[in-house]
């Protein structure tokens, strides 16, 4: 996977009015969870701010991961958990990440690539992407930037579930019946095979 570099500066938790006043400045409201737990063993979230220049590249790409995350000099890998948009404008407003460790695994979506000439394409008909990431757990260090998933022998009006996948060292957690792809007839498919049924 690879790594990009995020610097932040900290600041005080606050209410709706301190994270505008935030993203007035120029900069987003970030959360970073994960190792630090408070007296009851509860996750203990650490609030930090970032300009745009520095998540832009992390937000807007279709890569995953790896964050070194500087907070006022203090480092840790970490990678973005999730995001809030403005539902209107599509502004980025606020920005979670998990800190990460070499023993713990973690749970990433990762997208999904699609391999090969389906056979059912060769005979006209069409493939379809169903999903454009997948759920997988391991440690960070075994999850690859893409699932390579291989559709040469994929048929007219076939599909490819989650159930039918596996990669070493990851263990894939969206639900084994979900559809990854498809080859979906098309008209001159089914005339195809109209005339060859006579």
């Amino acid at each position: 996977m690879r790594s990009i570099d995020v610097k932040g500066t900290a600041r005080v938790a606050g209410g709706k009015k301190a994270a505008k006043e935030i993203r007035k400045s120029g900069a987003i409201p970030c959360n970073l969870y994960g190792v630090e737990k408070d007296a009851n063993g509860l996750p203990v979230s650490q609030c930090f701010s970032a300009t745009m220049s520095e998540l832009r590249n992390l937000v807007y790409t279709p890569h995953i991961y790896t964050v070194n995350l500087n907070i006022d000099g203090k480092e840790c890998k970490a990678i973005m958990k999730e995001l809030q948009f403005h539902p209107v404008t599509d502004q980025l407003l606020h920005v979670d990440f998990y800190q990460i460790t070499d023993e713990k695994p973690i749970v990433m979506e990762v997208p999904v690539k699609l391999n090969g000439l389906a056979e059912g394409v060769k005979a006209g008909g069409k493939l379809a992407a169903s999903v454009r990431k997948l759920k997988v757990r391991a440690l960070y260090t075994q999850i690859p930037e893409v699932l390579d998933v291989d559709v040469t022998h994929l048929g007219l009006g076939k599909t490819i579930k989650v159930a039918e996948l596996s990669y070493e060292g990851l263990e894939i957690v969206t639900s084994p019946s979900v559809v990854v792809c498809q080859v979906k007839m098309t008209r001159s498919a089914m005339s195809a095979a109209a005339a060859a049924r006579g």
